[in-house]
C-alpha cells in the first residue's frame, strides 16, 4: 500500500559549514541567516515537543476570558471556559483562514469570524456556519459536511505558578517534568502562593534573529561589560555570589547574583574592572532620582537578579523589585518581537508597587539596563553577513552545559543550543 504520509520537513540545500558533532563550543552563523531554518524550526521547536508560554492565569480569570497569544509565530487563543478549565486553539476560521479573534484580550460568550460568520465556543470547537443549509433550497453546504470534522489546531495546556503553556505535541513530557525540580523551585520562588496583577506591558521590535535575543538572556558574563548602568551603581557585578542552574536538557536555565559585601570589599581594593579596562566601569555617572535603586529583599533571600529561561522563547525576570515575563516572537530571520509583561501582586503595598513601577525604567527599550541588549543582536545579524561560511565561539567557562558556582561562562548559552540541536535534528 502506498504512504501518503507528508515527509519528514528538512533542509532545502546542506549547510554552507558543517555543524560539528563533537562539541557546543561552535555555532554556525548560517543557522541564525537562512529561511530553511526559520521553517524547519516552526515544525520541529515551537510545534515540537516544547512547552510554549501564552499568557498569565490572571490575564483570563473568568469564564469567557480570552488573550490572544502566538506559538512561535502562529496566532493563538488561551480562553477560560465555563468549567474553569483553560483552552488553547489556533486563532483562525477554518473556513477560509481568517483571524477568528481580532483583539489582543477580552471576554466573549463564543468567537464569530467576520468575513464568513463562521462561530466557535469557548473551547474552539465549529458550532455554527451561516446559511448552512442554503436559502429558499439553493446552495448551502453539501449533505455530507459536519462541523464536528472542521476545527481550529488544538493545543495541551497546563498550568505552573499561574503561567499558562501550551503545546502541540502529544508526546511532550507533562509541564513539571518539562521544567525540572530546580526550574520549578525558581519559578515558585518568585511566583507561588501570590496573586499576581499586570502593571505594564508593551512589544519590542528586535532586528535580529530570535536565537540571538535567547543567547543574551543565557550570556550571564555579558552585562558586567555592555551594561554601563549595571556597574556603574552595583547592581551586577561577576564578583558578587551566584551562579547558574542548567537542566539536563540544557534548554532551561537560571541566572542569579546576589550582594556579598565583603567580596565587593576585595574588588573594590583590586579595582578589577578599571585594571582591564573595561568600558562599562564608570564613576562619572550620577542619578538625580537614587530611589529608582531603593529595593527590599521580598523573597528573603538577598537575590537582587535572577534571569529564567524555559526552551524555546520563555524568561521570567527579576531584577531588583522589577518583576516581568518575556515572550520571544520569531518574525523572520532578522526580525523578533519580545513581548514584556509587568508583574506587582495584589497584596503589594502602596510603597512596594511605587518600587516596582520606578524599576520599570531599568528594562525595556529604553531601560537603564537593558537598552543595550536591544541593539546588540542587530550588530551581531549585520555583522554576520557573509560569513555563512563561519563559526562563534563558546568556550568561556569551558565546554559543557552544566550547572556552576560562577557567572564568568557561556555554559547556559551552550545548553541552549544543545537543546536546539536535539529538538532540530542538526
Amino acid at each position: 500500500m502506498p504512504d501518503h504520509s507528508l515527509p519528514a520537513p528538512a533542509l532545502a540545500a546542506p549547510p554552507e559549514v558543517p555543524w560539528p558533532a563533537d562539541t557546543l563550543t561552535r555555532v554556525p552563523y548560517w543557522v541564525f541567516q537562512r529561511a530553511d531554518v526559520a521553517a524547519l524550526e516552526q515544525t520541529r521547536v515551537f510545534r515540537g515537543d516544547t512547552w510554549n508560554y501564552l499568557c498569565l492565569e490572571a490575564e483570563i480569570p473568568d469564564a469567557g476570558d480570552y488573550r490572544a497569544s502566538t506559538l512561535g509565530g502562529v496566532p493563538i487563543l488561551a480562553v477560560r471556559d465555563h468549567d474553569g478549565e483553560i483552552y488553547a486553539f489556533e486563532n483562525r476560521c477554518v473556513h477560509r483562514g481568517a483571524l477568528i479573534a481580532l483583539e489582543d484580550f477580552g471576554n466573549a460568550r463564543e468567537f464569530t469570524c467576520v468575513y464568513h460568520a463562521w462561530s466557535y465556543d469557548l473551547q474552539g470547537n465549529l458550532k455554527g456556519v451561516a446559511f448552512k443549509d442554503g436559502i429558499n433550497g439553493q446552495g448551502g453546504m453539501p449533505e455530507c459536511f459536519r462541523m464536528s470534522d472542521h476545527q481550529p489546531r488544538k493545543l495541551r495546556t497546563a498550568v505552573v505558578a499561574g503561567l499558562v503553556f501550551a503545546s502541540a505535541s502529544d508526546t511532550v513530557p507533562p509541564i513539571e517534568e518539562y521544567l525540572g525540580e530546580q526550574i520549578l523551585e525558581r519559578i515558585e520562588r518568585v511566583l507561588g502562593g501570590r496573586k499576581p496583577e499586570v502593571i505594564g506591558r508593551f512589544t519590542q521590535a528586535l532586528p535580529n534573529n530570535w536565537k540571538l535575543y535567547v543567547e543574551n538572556v543565557r550570556d550571564s558574563y555579558h552585562a558586567s561589560l555592555l551594561h554601563l548602568f549595571f556597574t556603574t551603581f552595583e547592581l551586577n557585578k561577576l564578583s558578587q555570589k551566584g551562579g547558574l542552574i542548567v537542566d539536563e536538557s540544557g534548554g532551561n536555565h537560571v541566572s542569579y547574583s546576589a550582594i556579598d559585601r565583603e567580596a565587593e570589599a576585595k574588588v573594590a581594593a583590586a579595582n578589577e574592572y578599571a585594571a582591564q579596562n573595561i568600558r562599562s566601569e564608570s564613576g562619572s555617572y550620577r542619578l538625580k532620582d537614587p530611589s529608582v535603586l531603593a529595593g527590599m529583599d521580598e523573597f528573603g533571600d538577598g537575590v537582587t537578579l535572577q534571569i529564567l529561561s524555559v526552551f524555546p522563547g520563555f524568561v521570567l525576570q527579576q531584577i531588583q523589585n522589577s518583576l516581568a515575563v518575556r515572550q520571544v516572537v520569531p518574525r523572520g530571520t532578522d526580525r523578533t518581537d519580545l513581548h514584556w509583561t509587568y508583574l506587582g501582586f495584589k497584596d503589594d503595598t502602596p510603597e512596594l508597587r511605587r518600587m516596582r513601577l520606578k524599576q520599570c525604567n531599568l528594562v525595556g527599550p529604553a531601560g537603564y539596563v537593558s537598552m543595550e541588549d536591544g541593539c546588540v543582536g542587530g550588530f551581531v545579524q549585520r555583522g554576520v553577513v557573509g560569513a555563512s561560511d563561519r563559526m562563534a565561539v563558546l568556550e568561556m567557562g569551558g565546554s559543557d552545559a552544566e550547572s556552576t558556582r560562577t557567572r564568568a561562562t557561556e555554559a547556559s548559552v551552550r545548553g541552549f543550543w544543545k537543546a536546539y540541536r536535539a529538538h532540530m535534528g542538526l
